[in-house]
């Protein structure tokens, strides 16, 4: 049976995340400061502690690892205006998915052999931003950098790529023009990034590349009426 990691294993995307790849015949890991949906092996972890990583890398026991999924980090892009955004928030936000990918990503690498993969889990946020989102945005846009430098590092080996998802929900209360925006015509859900992990994890002549899995919606060019 193949191994997976899925950091941030219990939110909207992880979760599903952690259900589909079960469903493709993987074990599946989570680790998340919240439990893992059920049926999941769960790891009560902040990962973007150096010690809680190593902690639960020993608690796993895996002598191999197939993939890793980095999808953990703080949901909420703003945090208010750059002259009110203090230091501690700052590190907060990239400390949980930057270097939060990096320190398991330097953990899982000894345990992956030829053919293993990691999947960073980055946001359209990387290339274009609101407002008031200086922090999430650097978060991301740093992740675009570490993909493929990994990926130029540790292949031929391992593959590395990554995924920036728009708008993905489960909410059904939306409005048409919601989802008209889009020009595939919807809003995206969580089981089109568990396709896109699924896919990447496969694709075997794949690697430093970053999928935009928007619906087009960063491809539509807007103008004011």
């Amino acid at each position: 049976m193949k191994h997976a990691i899925v950091t941030g294993g219990a939110g909207l995307i992880g979760a599903e995340l952690c259900t589909a790849l079960q469903m493709a015949d993987y074990e599946v890991a989570c680790f998340d400061i919240r439990q893992a949906p059920a049926g999941i092996r769960s790891f009560l972890c902040d990962v973007s502690d150096e010690a809680a990583v190593a902690a639960g890398f020993a608690e796993l026991g895996w002598e191999s690892l197939d993939l890793l999924v980095n999808n953990a980090g703080i949901a909420s892009p703003d945090f208010g205006p750059i002259t009110d955004l203090s230091l501690d928030q700052w590190r907060m936000v990239t400390d949980s998915h930057l270097t939060a990918a990096f320190l398991m990503t330097r953990a899982a690498v000894p345990l992956m052999g030829e053919g293993a993969s990691i999947v960073n889990v980055l946001s359209t946020r990387a290339f274009m931003s609101e407002k008031n989102t200086e922090a999430y945005a650097a978060s991301k846009g740093g992740l675009f950098g570490l993909t493929h430098a990994l990926a130029v590092s540790l292949g031929p080996k391992i593959r590395v790529n990554g995924i920036a998802p728009g708008w993905i929900t489960r909410d059904t209360d939306l409005r048409p023009e919601d989802h008209a925006q889009h020009p595939v015509g919807r809003v995206g859900r969580p089981e089109d990034v568990a396709k896109a992990v699924l896919y990447l994890a496969s694709a075997g002549f794949v690697t430093g590349e970053v999928l935009t899995l928007d619906g087009g919606m960063s491809r539509k060019m807007i103008y004011a009426e």
